[in-house]
């Protein structure tokens, strides 16, 4: 992620987002690592670290491994660095660099694992980057890939202001060269490069009825993470100040809907180099 023209950012460098990462990566946790296991794992590259919520999971769950994280926000890297630092299990594991992904500063062979999350669909050239990962890494290093794809989403009222805005979210993301549908392509990337035991899953978010506190608490993440984007949106005007705020009073009475639905995939890739 970067505060440069080159990389922007959907969702902006403020304390709130910041603190929304942290939220959405503990949010996500069981989800997302259900199936991830680096205990084989000595040097850890994360691709994208950021304000360092996915390390401070990693970290936790594999504590036998070190962790070198790299992200192109100075900003990001601050928060990261101060949040590890005052964490115990993960003092003296970790080392945060500013860097371009697409252009890694590291020798070849350099780590045995690596772990990529929500971070392609911020970049415009992911294949360039799954290029450098490849290099850095040593012969039968793991991979891991977390990554977005945004046209499963489902809610349920349907809720007009909600769409308008997602898709101007999406149609945004894609102009600023990113790639909100990033997830389904994995494969394909991972293919080319020349990686190995390539494998796909496709990870589910699926609330109705019979979670009716999860679907609530998963509505109302949501709406946080729609509102993180609603100054670029409007600025840039693909959204007007009416849409957001109906988007707002949308999601709000969804969360509350005793019937609701929501529905969202992601694609999670596992290689080898």
């Amino acid at each position: 992620m970067t505060e440069t023209k080159a990389f922007p950012y959907l969702h902006g460098f403020s304390e709130e987002e910041q603190n929304r990462l942290r939220k959405q990566a503990h949010f996500g946790e069981y989800t997302v690592y259900q199936d991830i296991n680096l205990s084989n794992v000595t040097d850890l590259l994360e691709v994208g670290c950021g304000v360092g919520a996915q390390s401070e999971i990693i970290l936790r769950r594999f504590p036998d491994l070190t962790l070198t994280g790299i992200d192109r926000s100075t900003k990001q890297l601050a928060v990261a660095q101060h949040n590890l630092a005052k964490t115990p299990y993960a003092v003296g594991r970790f080392d945060l660099r500013e860097m371009d992904a697409t252009a890694m500063e590291f020798d070849a062979n350099s780590f045995d694992g690596a772990f990529l999350c929500w971070i392609l669909e911020h970049v415009p050239d992911p294949i360039r980057v799954l290029s450098e990962v490849r290099r850095v890494l040593r012969p039968g290093s793991l991979v891991y890939i977390t990554e977005v794809m945004n046209s499963s989403f489902f809610l349920d009222p349907y809720s007009p202001n909600v769409w308008k805005y997602w898709m101007a979210f999406n149609d945004y993301q894609l102009k600023q060269k990113g790639d909100p549908f990033v997830g389904a392509k994995l494969g394909n990337f991972l293919m080319s490069l020349g990686y190995n035991d390539i494998r796909t899953e496709i990870k589910t978010w699926f609330l109705d009825n019979r979670y009716p506190q999860a679907r609530k608490e998963c509505v109302e993440y949501w709406a946080d993470l729609l509102l993180s984007a609603s100054e670029q949106l409007v600025a840039a005007n693909y959204v007007s100040a009416e849409v957001v705020e109906g988007m707002k009073e949308e999601m709000a009475k969804v969360a509350n809907d005793p019937n609701a639905v929501f529905f969202y995939s992601f694609v999670q890739a596992r290689a080898r180099t």
